[in-house]
């Protein structure tokens, strides 16, 4: 199969991703684009370059990323009448001839959004992640110290900034403008356990700061702009972050890592958390990285254990799994599963 036809192939999976994803536009104009190719058009001039490159690095996500960016900019006014992110009807057909003019021009928007990580802080995972934290809070009795690997802009780590509301019980700020109520099947986290976070710190090889005008449009950019339930809770998360920032360090997680963990932190229950960022990176980071862990692992006791939280995507490609180890002792919990964007999560812990 030639580099045309594979990448054209690829765009009609990307397509029905973005339909499984609910997103009618994305799905359009993504099947659009692989008409294109095969015509040699515009799409296939800007993508040539990463026709060879894995699926899963949404290149041509990343260029309609920075149309969005562009229209949320208000560069783009014909086209924001199609974009329902800013109050467009979301209809692909008459969308498409003003996307494929901006693809044509390889505007340097464009161009940033294909070589930079692709980052969608996706807040809705905080839905699976407080269950974790809530956990390790209600089995070690100590306040938390939360270090996020791969935190893009650091949205995630204002978790307990976040309203959870179920079965008469709650979990933040009730005035919090971020809220997941009855987002649980099957049971519920522990929404009564005394969860403190008296440090949260992160990393990210590019991370963005969403206090910025630029990167909190680069945040909103990257999401569907016809996926209005979580382009509206990633704006709030915006919005809460603003109010008391949390930088985040540019390092590789590895490294970082290495460094956040090298001593026990004594009456405070550390826990190393990632969501939806395992597997972007390579075997040696993996490596290292796990190797950082469990050294850490070795050096916990009761009154410094450290907690590793994770909401990956496990065996089954179509689930995400929030698994929590927490030493001493090393038992490896599958706690609940979910979907990767904004979904309920089915609660298994019954402890």
């Amino acid at each position: 199969m030639s580099a045309r036809d594979n990448l054209a192939a690829e765009l009609v999976e990307l397509s029905r991703d973005a339909a499984a994803w609910k997103s009618p536009l994305y799905a359009g104009l993504t099947q659009r684009m692989s008409e294109d190719v095969k015509q040699g058009g515009p799409t296939w001039d800007l993508l040539e370059r990463y026709a060879d490159e894995p699926i899963n690095e949404y290149y041509p996500f990343r260029a309609l990323a920075g149309i969005h960016h562009m229209v949320l900019g208000g560069e783009l006014p014909d086209l924001a009448k199609h974009y329902p992110s800013v109050g467009g009807d979301g209809d692909p057909e008459p969308a498409w001839p003003l996307v494929r003019e901006e693809l044509g021009k390889l505007d340097p928007e464009v161009l940033d959004a294909l070589r930079h990580p692709l980052q969608t802080n996706e807040t809705s995972r905080c839905g699976a992640l407080i269950g974790g934290f809530l956990v390790v809070a209600r089995d070690t009795g100590l306040p938390v110290r939360a270090l996020e690997l791969g935190a893009s802009a650091g949205l995630n780590l204002h978790f307990d900034r976040y309203r959870y509301e179920q079965d008469g019980k709650a979990f933040g700020p009730a005035d919090s403008p971020v809220g997941f109520t009855d987002h649980w099947l099957e049971g519920t986290p522990p929404l009564d356990a005394p969860l403190e976070v008296v440090e949260r710190r992160g990393c990210d090889m590019a991370p963005l700061d969403p206090t910025t005008d630029h990167d909190r449009l680069a945040l909103l950019s990257y999401i569907f702009p016809d996926q209005m339930p979580r382009y509206e809770l990633l704006r709030e998360a915006i919005d809460v972050a603003r109010e008391d920032p949390i930088p985040v360090e540019t390092a590789g997680v590895d490294e970082w890592a290495e460094r956040a963990l090298a001593q026990p932190a004594e009456g405070k229950a550390t826990v190393v958390f990632h969501s939806l960022v395992w597997i972007y990176l390579d075997e040696e980071v993996r490596t290292r990285t796990k190797a950082a862990i469990d050294g850490a692992a070795e050096r916990a006791t009761d009154g410094a254990p450290l907690g590793w939280l994770r909401y990956e995507i496990g065996p089954d490609p179509a689930v995400c799994e929030l698994r929590l180890t927490l030493w001493p002792g090393g038992e490896d919990r599958l706690l609940g599963t979910g979907d990767v964007h904004l979904a309920p999560v089915t609660w298994l812990d019954s402890r």
